[in-house]
């Protein structure tokens, strides 16, 4: 599917808070992107209806390109709830974007860290919260164990903190602002 400045919103912002959409910024006169456009396409075929791919023409839709900061081509941002979740620049093989699009695909690392806790019956505060739908809180929870942490329970919570950080996506002020407070409790 191709989307336009004016579709961009609906076809790949709406459609991503029901599967993730994948989307190819490319123009026609680059080499790279005539030469990833058709991996793209079949990776994403194999993948049976699980993601969507979307292609955005630069060169006549610059207002798309303006917005998400597109600046070398080919460049693929894969959307999910109406953000960027993931991306890279430039031509890959088809083992590269197989490997992006299954990482895209996977259940978010926070999910198995979370689990892990729930099995072992350890950080009940920070379950409760993230149960709760509270990020914010089980940050909080998370930054404020870490000063009495041993040295492998940091680690651990670090890692759980990052699987949030992930899941809120590059953009989120709530992340930027909890990475701040994880790394100044961390060192």
């Amino acid at each position: 599917m191709d989307a336009t400045d004016a579709t961009f919103e609906q076809d790949v912002i709406e459609r991503s808070a029901e599967m993730p959409v994948v989307v190819d910024f490319w123009a026609a006169w680059c080499g790279p992107c005539l030469a990833l456009g058709p991996v793209l396409e079949r990776e994403v075929e194999a993948r049976a209806g699980q993601v969507e791919l979307v292609k955005v023409d630069v060169d006549a839709n610059q207002e798309v390109a303006t917005r998400f900061g597109i600046a070398g081509i080919p460049a693929v941002k894969a959307f999910r709830g109406g953000r960027v979740v993931s991306e890279f620049v430039g031509a890959r093989s088809a083992p590269g974007v197989a490997s992006f699009l299954d990482e895209l695909l996977a259940p978010p690392r926070a999910e198995g860290l979370v689990e892990t806790l729930r099995a072992e019956g350890t950080q009940p505060e920070i379950l409760s919260a993230l149960d709760g739908g509270d990020i914010d809180g089980a940050l909080t929870l998370i930054v404020e164990a870490v000063a009495g942490a041993s040295m492998d329970e940091r680690e651990r919570l670090r890692e759980l903190a990052v699987a949030l950080f992930e899941q809120l996506g590059q953009d989120s002020a709530t992340a930027s602002i909890f990475r701040r407070r994880l790394a100044t409790a961390l060192y």
